[in-house]
């Protein structure tokens, strides 16, 4: 029978993040290496999420990953497919286009706006796919009092909705960075419940007496 393990968690999800982190620095590596160390990475931190859901009792956590995983892999696959159907609208305009001509080909604007729904389709599926990650770390980062995941957590959504601009990328490699650290930063064990702190302010008054307890003069 499959017993969780926080421990466990903590390595296999360390060396997932490091290998998902190493994928985007080697992405044009022939071969497709970056896509391979994508994948095994996803998959080892999808293990540890799970180990972590199953341990502190709460599936709702793994359940989130795995739809923003499910989101970011899918996104660029529907993305490319348009694209691809914008490059073969855009060749084709131009078999009747000669030299000369002052009017843009007839599926040149089609192609284009191939490529704009590309795009959105693209950013809106990261988009979406950083929200469920990010409600996933969050809920590790109260389980397991590691504040780290929620940090990387947000700066995952904050550089997925700033992607259209250079600074969402270095946002997310700082995001991806810190995803590492949150993962190593793992517990043994599931810490204990706090107990609940008294809020300031004067002392509860005691509770009055019954009379049958009331001294008599």
């Amino acid at each position: 029978m499959f017993m969780a393990s926080l421990s466990e968690a903590k390595n296999l999800g360390g060396i997932g993040a490091i290998l998902a982190l190493l994928s985007g620095l080697l992405f044009w590596v022939p071969y497709n290496a970056g896509i391979g160390l994508l994948i095994v990475g996803l998959v080892l931190m999808l293990i540890a999420v799970r180990n972590i859901a199953d341990k502190v009792g709460d599936h709702a956590i793994f359940s989130s990953m795995i739809y923003s995983v499910i989101l970011a892999i899918i996104g660029p696959i529907i993305a490319a497919a348009v694209a691809f159907a914008a490059a073969a609208s855009f060749i084709g305009s131009f078999r009747g286009f000669t030299p000369g001509m002052t009017t843009l080909p007839s599926g040149f604007f089609a192609a284009l706006g191939f490529l704009i729904l590309a795009f959105v389709i693209l950013y809106v599926c990261i988009l979406i796919s950083t929200v469920f990650l990010k409600k996933s770390y969050d809920a590790i980062a109260l389980k397991l009092r590691v504040d780290m995941f929620h940090t990387s957590g947000l700066l995952f959504l904050i550089g997925a909705a700033t992607l259209i601009v250079f600074v969402g990328v270095v946002i997310l490699f700082i995001a991806a960075i810190l995803q590492i650290v949150a993962f190593f930063s793992i517990p043994e064990q599931v810490p204990s419940q706090m107990p609940p702190q008294q809020a300031w302010g004067p002392p509860t008054p005691p509770a009055p007496m019954p009379p049958s307890m009331t001294p008599m003069q």
